[in-house]
């Protein structure tokens, strides 16, 4: 089963493009651009899922759901929003379809217009912020913390599933504040959650930092992003978070009484995750045998094959398990047991193999004998024997282990794929082997879009942290010698 994924090294768009297809995680839909996310793949969502909401309400966010359709008026009040969105929006003209001439099909009924159209939601800040000014009078209304799960529509022409797709889902949070300050901590906090969510679930590494102008959220002061490097050395864009200043308030007319009597708008946010974070998870991990999956997000951490012949040697065997089993789901571990006695072992290690299943234990007729099981980890392919009085104890810390090592894995090799160049030649050179280059910039749209042009990278993000000696200080920019405040983030990405 393994075998059928074409190799990295090979091709590793279509690796992804087989992975995705041949572990039952998505598959294409009958619209261009669309997918159909499988059981299976969104049970990982569903995780990712579960996990976000957990953390968003425990910063004191709470959800709610806004309209699919925003009348097409709402994004023309944001100059800035509306530029960056009018060529992927989705428009509903009409509200009626009528069976044609012929009887055998259905059309639009041209008395069916709408007097406004509609665009499908491609982010909700103008229908919310529509929303929010009737709830904001005064101060004591603030601060608004919203969130909402829910799928968006951007028309992309060029699509690949998870990564780049026309739908997908997301969670958006919107909050409203008091204060320029109070907002800017919120932008950078949901940040802060986004990239240890990334870090110690996903067992993602991420570089955080701020967008620059060129690359930031259209109507948004500042972007902030978390940055993930895939195993083909392009950056994927993993989570974002805006201050969007005043913008929207003051295209809405959302206006408060301050503390002082008078009247002041409203300061905003907006950040958001994406079924993107999948392909992070896909790329980041998975291997030629198939998927890889953390512990913390696998809808299965283990399963137990047993293998037998006949009855008796079946029922033997579960006896033994049947308590492990129980013992293993006590403690919040999700356990499949698979007897199917009509696929043989090997398709059946081939399989979970390939869906990435972190922990496989194997019991047969000689283990049975000698009170032994055999544990198989997905992450580094290893297997050993262990005492069968010893399986649940082991497993738990496992689980641990393996969360850990792969998230070390990720970030050592993330690490060694971060480079510094001073000219723009030697950059060129080294844009070219894949990874993070970190190098001085003059600060200007100008040579930004000429870096992007001549080598198809673009500036990830003014990274927060330090990550190369000296990269804080100030240098000259490598293309056009004007000076340079700090270095930047380059990277080829998805």
């Amino acid at each position: 089963m393994a075998k059928e994924l074409t190799p990295r090294a090979e091709n590793y768009s279509q690796w992804y493009n087989d992975l995705v297809v041949k572990a039952d995680l998505a598959e294409q839909s009958p619209v261009r651009g669309c997918m159909v996310i499988k059981p299976y793949g969104y049970a990982i969502w569903e995780k990712m899922q579960a996990e976000l909401d957990r953390r968003f309400k425990e910063t004191g966010h709470v959800n709610a759901y806004f309209p699919l359709l925003i009348p097409k008026s709402f994004l023309s009040r944001e100059a800035e929003h509306v530029e960056g969105f009018a060529k992927e929006c989705a428009v509903v003209t009409h509200y009626r379809l009528k069976t044609n001439e012929t009887g055998d099909g259905v059309v639009v009924d041209p008395e069916a217009k709408l007097e406004e159209e509609l665009i499908v939601r491609p982010t909700s800040e103008t229908i919310i912020w529509n929303t929010y000014k009737g709830w904001i009078h005064s101060y004591r209304d603030l601060p608004i913390l919203c969130n909402q799960w829910a799928n968006v529509m951007r028309w992309e022409m060029r699509t690949r599933p998870f990564l780049r797709t026309a739908e997908f889902l997301w969670q958006e949070g919107h909050t409203a504040h008091e204060t320029r300050e109070e907002a800017e901590e919120e932008a950078q906090k949901m940040l802060h959650v986004y990239g240890d969510f990334a870090e110690n679930v996903m067992a993602v590494p991420v570089i955080k930092g701020v967008k620059s102008e060129t690359e930031r959220f259209a109507g948004a002061v500042d972007t902030y992003t978390i940055e993930a490097l895939m195993q083909d050395g392009k950056a994927l864009q993993s989570g974002t978070s805006h201050f969007l200043g005043q913008n929207f308030a003051k295209a809405f007319d959302a206006q408060f009484q301050n503390r002082e009597g008078g009247m002041d708008y409203v300061w905003a946010t907006s950040w958001g995750v994406s079924t993107r974070l999948m392909g992070a998870l896909i790329m980041t991990h998975s291997d030629d045998n198939g998927l890889v999956l953390p512990p913390k997000l696998a809808p299965i951490q283990v399963v137990i094959v047993p293998i037998f012949k006949g009855d008796d040697q079946k029922n033997a065997i579960a006896e033994k398990l049947d308590p492990i089993i129980k013992e293993l789901k006590s403690k919040g571990i999700s356990v499949k047991y698979d007897d199917d006695s009509q696929k043989r072992p090997g398709f059946k290690f081939a399989e979970y193999e390939l869906k990435g299943i972190p922990v496989r234990l194997c019991m047969g007729a000689r283990d049975l004998e000698n009170g032994t099981i055999e544990v198989a980890r997905r992450d580094n392919l290893t297997k050993e024997s262990i005492n069968l009085s010893d399986t649940v104890a082991y497993v738990e810390k496992l689980l641990v282990d393996i969360q850990a090592n792969m998230l070390k894995k990720a970030l050592d090799f993330r690490n060694a794929s971060i480079k510094s160049v001073d000219t723009y030649e030697e950059f060129k050179t080294e844009i070219e082997k894949g990874g993070f280059i970190l190098a001085h910039w003059d600060g200007t749209a100008e040579t930004e879009a000429l870096i992007k042009e001549e080598t198809k990278a673009t500036i990830r993000c003014v990274p927060f942290d330090s990550y190369i000696a000296g990269d804080k200080e100030p240098g000259k920019c490598m293309v056009t010698g004007k000076p340079s405040k700090c270095r930047v983030l380059f990277a080829r990405s998805y």
